[in-house]
């Protein structure tokens, strides 16, 4: 048995195993916050053309290198529902604030990593790409 791993090395692509050992998806993306050590949860990709599925972080049993094991069965991986990027964040500034400080937060608000709705084919090059990188 692999030694357990820190949520900090889970990259895009690694496995995700059902508690009854069967393989339910690959990591899409990790969600959490590295500064403040908070990890929320998993998106994972189920199919070459399904969209990702959210797993939370209570729901991981275990991480080893490449594997993620979940204590969730595969039918209720099956269950989950579809990952939807959680929204950026920004300073909000109060009405008094001038123009040109309302404009200059909206720019640097942080930004999503990649596109809220890709389309069925980037979603296919996406998959196709991290099969083979494997």
């Amino acid at each position: 048995m692999a030694d357990p791993v820190s949520w900090f090395l889970i990259e895009p692509g690694w496995k995700v195993v059902a508690s009854d050992g069967t393989e339910v998806g690959r990591i899409d993306e990790v969600v959490g916050d590295t500064g403040q050590d908070i990890f929320n949860g998993l998106s994972i990709s189920t199919g070459l053309l399904g969209r990702p599925q959210y797993v939370p972080a209570e729901q991981v049993a275990e991480i080893t290198e490449g594997r993620v094991d979940l204590t969730l069965s595969k039918e209720a991986v099956e269950r989950l529902g579809e990952y939807e990027e959680p929204p950026t964040s920004a300073v909000i500034e109060p009405e008094a604030a001038g123009r040109l400080t309302r404009a200059e937060a909206a720019i640097e608000a942080p930004i999503h990593r990649h596109a809220e709705h890709e389309s069925v084919w980037r979603r296919v090059a996406s998959r196709l790409r991290a099969r083979l990188r494997r």
